[in-house]
């Protein structure tokens, strides 16, 4: 195969309804985008799509790749829609309701008195149990009987189970019972995906654990098989260049590692939506953000203070704890493809249940029938005719019939029903933003907000105003961000291990804790081939205060005064108070691999052509009455133009609703800078 002629990156992201493409020449500058319909039933016919219309586009051959770069909500809509793999969970004797009981809490925004506890990824009927016991300290107090692993890896593919997860008692401290579980699972099982919670997770807490290690098994089958088949369909077509997949904690990694751990891409597609905004942000001279990626299927939201995403290890994706190491965003399922429907009580839902790409929103014409956030857009008048620079056109009689059906169980006109649809959907929005600002200390109003994905635009306006944001900034592209944020990532690894150590205690052991940590590290820095000179290692610690029920991650330093000011500097911070006399310790050690790749240069904005960018008028239904408002392409748009809301604004990958009362400005990368008059 011949050797790329130039530093040529391919950049994918694929979505729950479309497949956002970027190819970037760093040589040159140069760099085209393009989006074509995702294929659910298998997504890498949607990914070979879009790299041959992009590759054409540019006038290049896959050969000439240098990189490929990928980031996919196969795992997020798997996770969220509950269509993983079947699986059983093989647990220590006692612990068969682990997932049952859970946290025994709710949901802060239930409501008390009709919340029902959803139905677990794995049911009672296939946890299954095994003879053996490993304590806290990490002794063996019962011997690990192997005959009843046999029994229950036996009972588990009796289920039907399609993949196997092993989570046992104290594993994080000693997983040796668990290593030799999980070795008779495949033996017995060599069909079958099993994942071991000590491969994924060695840190505390049974439940998160569990539900980790269960989640990572359940989409294992599936992640698995599409990364093979991908890898398959890039070679046939002559790209020799190495597939790296994005990850929740905004970096990369080889599809190898992937492979092993799926779970890590939960938040693929949004991280790198994270990671663009944050690039676009930098170049704008802003540092606080808050971004909302609304895709077809879910919306995700995170929060950037003073240039820097936060890392969660207490992240969760839908209803579910994902504890692995994670860009710190709320992910729910609302999206432009979300279902409306009114419930047997006469109450309107949206979502989390989503038309998806097919047979996506009725207006699609693809045979939908269900009334989605993307009808509701059509029926107001907040969307063009047609999508994708007129090579997708939109049925608006279809769109209102939809609508229509929803309207007649709720008495309600056409446009009220679409109104109350998009303030749902809005309204799930907003509880989502406010946990990532108000709920982690930060006021909203001190922030930008940046809504991108193909819907975010759309919904910008009137997230910011029941937030009290007055200024939003629109990326040159927001429909393609997380395609083009895979371009600004580093290749990255979390590496964890829980150990107990309070600071008034000398802890000789942490030195060696970390020494296993590091070499666990340059294992994958090999596997990676990343060179000497580009490896970065970054020791931080998960502390609190004792007994407390969360950590604090700060970094870590071998004085453990500096240890103890850093933690109570960022409790204060955080809380606004500090224990002075609780004894403070650390639970938690994790390093933090990375190796940084070229960054993309940043995008310039062309010279500025309001008149020239005038292509049409359009009526607008809002709620204060219907307007006509015109209609701007994005194209044609320059740096330094201004004009006032209302305004439609449309582009290939994305349309822009600029409401009464708001002015925008072009600024001089192309982002649209929208405030408050």
């Amino acid at each position: 195969m011949s050797k790329p002629l130039s530093d040529l990156v391919l950049a994918i992201d694929i979505g729950g309804t479309f497949t956002d493409v970027t190819l970037h020449d760093s040589t040159t500058g140069q760099a085209w985008t393009a989006k074509t319909a995702s294929t659910p039933a298998d997504p890498s016919v949607a990914f070979i799509t879009g790299m041959r219309l992009v590759l054409e586009q540019a006038g290049r051959g896959a050969a000439q790749l240098s990189r490929v770069l990928h980031g996919t909500t196969v795992a997020t809509n798997l996770i969220l829609e509950g269509k993983g793999a079947t699986t059983a969970l093989i647990t220590t004797q006692g612990f068969r309701h682990v997932l049952e009981i859970g946290r025994q809490d709710f949901p802060r925004r239930a409501n008390l008195w009709s919340w029902v506890k959803p139905h677990r990824p794995v049911p009672p009927a296939r946890v299954f149990e095994v003879v053996g016991r490993i304590g806290a300290a990490g002794q063996e107090l019962t011997p690990l009987d192997e005959a009843s692993v046999r029994q229950a890896v036996a009972d588990a593919i009796a289920s039907g189970a399609q993949a196997i997860a092993i989570c046992l008692l104290h594993a994080w401290a000693n997983f040796a019972h668990e290593a030799r579980a999980a070795a008779i699972a495949r033996e017995m099982a060599p069909h079958l995906a099993v994942t071991a919670s000590h491969e994924i997770l060695p840190v505390v807490r049974e439940y998160e654990r569990s539900m980790t290690t269960v989640l990572n098994a359940t989409v294992m089958p599936a992640v698995s098989r599409y990364v093979a088949r991908l890898s398959d369909r890039l070679s046939e077509d002559g790209v020799a260049a190495p597939l790296l997949l994005m990850q929740s904690n905004g970096g990369v990694a080889g599809a190898a590692h992937i492979v092993r751990q799926p779970a890590l891409t939960a938040l693929s597609g949004p991280a790198a939506g994270v990671v663009g905004a944050r690039a676009l942000a930098g170049a704008c001279g802003i540092d606080n953000i808050i971004t909302v990626d609304i895709g077809g299927t879910s919306a995700d939201i995170a929060l950037m203070a003073g240039g820097r995403v936060a890392l969660s290890a207490q992240g969760r994706v839908g209803g579910w704890p994902l504890a692995l190491p994670m860009l710190d965003m709320v992910t729910i399922g609302a999206g432009g493809g979300s279902i409306a429907r009114v419930t047997e009580d006469g109450a309107l839902v949206v979502g989390p249940e989503s038309a998806g790409a097919d047979p996506g929103p009725a207006a699609y014409g693809r045979g939908g029938t269900n009334a989605t956030v993307t009808d509701a857009h059509l029926v107001l008048g907040h969307l063009p005719a047609s999508l994708l620079g007129g090579a997708m056109r939109l049925d608006v009689a279809l769109a209102e019939q939809a609508v229509s059906r929803v309207a007649a169980r709720l008495g309600l006109d056409n446009f009220a029903t679409a109104r109350g649809i998009l303030a749902i959907a809005d309204n799930a929005m907003v509880g989502a933003m406010r946990v990532v600002s108000v709920e982690r200390g930060h006021d909203p109003r001190d922030f930008t907000l940046v809504p991108f994905g193909g819907a975010g635009p759309l919904h910008g306006g009137a997230l910011a105003r029941a937030l009290g944001i007055t200024r939003q900034m629109i990326p040159p592209t927001p429909g393609v961000l997380c395609a083009q944020g895979l371009l600004a990532a580093e290749r990255k690894a979390e590496f964890s291990r829980t150990r107990f150590t309070r600071l008034d205690t000398p802890d000789a052991g942490l030195a060696d804790a970390f020494a296993a940590l590091q070499a666990e590290a340059d294992a994958w820095f090999t596997a990676e081939a990343i060179p000497l000179a580009d490896r970065v290692a970054r020791r931080v610690a998960l502390m609190r205060y004792h007994d407390q029920g969360s950590e604090l991650t700060v970094p870590f330093d071998a004085d453990m005064g500096v240890m103890g000011t850093s933690f109570t500097e960022t409790h204060q911070a955080l809380y606004g108070f500090v224990l002075p006399h609780a004894a403070i310790e650390i639970v938690t050690l994790r390093l933090e691999a990375s190796a940084r790749m070229p960054a993309p240069a940043a995008p310039r904005a062309g010279a500025p052509d309001l008149r020239g960018a005038e292509i049409g008028w359009q009526m607008v239904h809002f709620a204060s009455g219907s307007q006509e408002v015109p209609v701007l392409t994005r194209d044609r748009l320059g740096a330094g133009d201004a004009f006032a809301g209302p305004a439609i604004i449309t582009q290939l990958d994305a349309t822009t609703l600029v409401l009464p009362g708001q002015n925008c400005t072009v600024h001089a990368t192309g982002a649209l800078l929208i405030v408050e008059s």
